[in-house]
């Protein structure tokens, strides 16, 4: 059955911890609950100055930027992020999505299910 809601609908946590996460909100808008067999579909709304973790995980994980500004570190360099960029991280690639402009940064996050349950 297919299960349809609208972004504004679905409860969004502050995930932002002050030190290493900073001004960072996620919406698991597809998911376990949802019936989603494999997959989990998170957005991640990263405000002003804002920031993720540096990171790794022991899964992969494809990425969609919807607006904004912002970098995606990994050890290999930085990349630029804006609106349409698509970005694959492979299993325990180190990395970290930081917001450099001054409007949110808000990105699609994909990833296992298992994540989210």
């Amino acid at each position: 059955m297919a299960v349809v809601k609208r972004v504004h609908e679905v409860e969004a946590r502050d995930v932002s911890d002050g030190r290493e996460t900073v001004n960072v909100v996620k919406q698991v808008l597809i998911g376990p609950k949802d019936g989603a067999p494999t997959f989990a579909v998170r957005l991640f709304t990263l405000g002003a100055g804002g920031h993720t973790p540096k990171h790794r995980h022991p899964f992969e994980h494809g990425v969609l930027v919807l607006e904004g500004e912002g970098v995606l570190w990994t050890e290999a360099g930085t990349q630029r992020l804006s609106p349409g960029t698509v970005v694959f991280l492979a299993p325990d690639e180190y990395h970290q999505f930081s917001n450099t402009g001054s409007s949110p940064l808000k990105f699609i996050c994909i990833v296992p299910k298992y994540v989210e349950e």
